[in-house]
């Protein structure tokens, strides 16, 4: 049993590191492998693979420990993937505001209207609302025990949803075929770990009860 405990504890850990390493491969052959003349602008959509990639694994880690691995201890991973999550989210918009700012683009939303197709531009201020989302969720620390905490927890819930379409939309790297594929699949698994969420909650309170 201590054994089985274990490997169902290692899976997490297995699956946040797969996933970590396809954001860093896929990035890295949108640049062909050339890292010489790095700028911010080929640097800061790493930071947001990475930060919806470790967050999806966190949300599949967590249905399969509910419904599967009821014995897997994952208090050190959800700790430790919570903190790469946090330093992504806010590194990736403020590399970009920092260097639109320092070429002259003054600030947000004009700085990334200038940067996007005018199209898109509601798109990156989806992000950003995305962002602060994500930043009011990290509050739990202080706040998960009070009775209206549920809300902002839903809230960040439908922030991934954003934050996916967000890199359907404008990531360079979510256009390459292989990967497209790959995304396609983390926004259909966490459709169904979001539909079995609140749907199964809804059929289960309305239910009709039998006797």
């Amino acid at each position: 049993m201590q054994v089985a405990n274990s490997k169902n504890s290692l899976m997490p850990w297995a699956l946040v590191t797969i996933v970590s390493l396809l954001a860093i491969y896929v990035w890295a052959s949108s640049l062909n492998w050339h890292f010489g003349t790095l700028s911010a602008y080929q640097f800061f959509p790493l930071l947001g693979l990475l930060a919806f990639s470790i967050m999806w694994s966190q949300y599949v880690s967590g249905f399969l420990r509910q419904h599967f691995f009821h014995d897997a201890k994952l208090d050190t991973y959800f700790r430790f993937t919570g903190y790469a999550v946090l330093v992504a989210i806010v590194l990736h918009p403020s590399i970009l505001i920092y260097k639109r700012f320092r070429d002259g683009f003054g600030l947000p939303p004009h700085s990334y209207e200038s940067y996007v197709m005018p199209s898109m531009a509601w798109i990156t201020l989806l992000g950003t609302a995305c962002l602060f989302i994500f930043l009011a969720f990290e509050l739990h620390r202080w706040f998960s025990h009070k009775r209206w905490w549920k809300y902002v927890a839903n809230t960040a819930d439908f922030a991934m949803v954003g934050i996916f379409y967000h890199a359907l939309e404008l990531g360079t790297q979510t256009h390459i075929g292989w990967f497209r594929v790959i995304w396609y699949f983390y926004g259909l698994t966490l459709l169904i770990i979001l539909m079995h969420k609140y749907l199964g909650f809804i059929f289960h309170k309305t239910a009709t009860p039998t006797h």
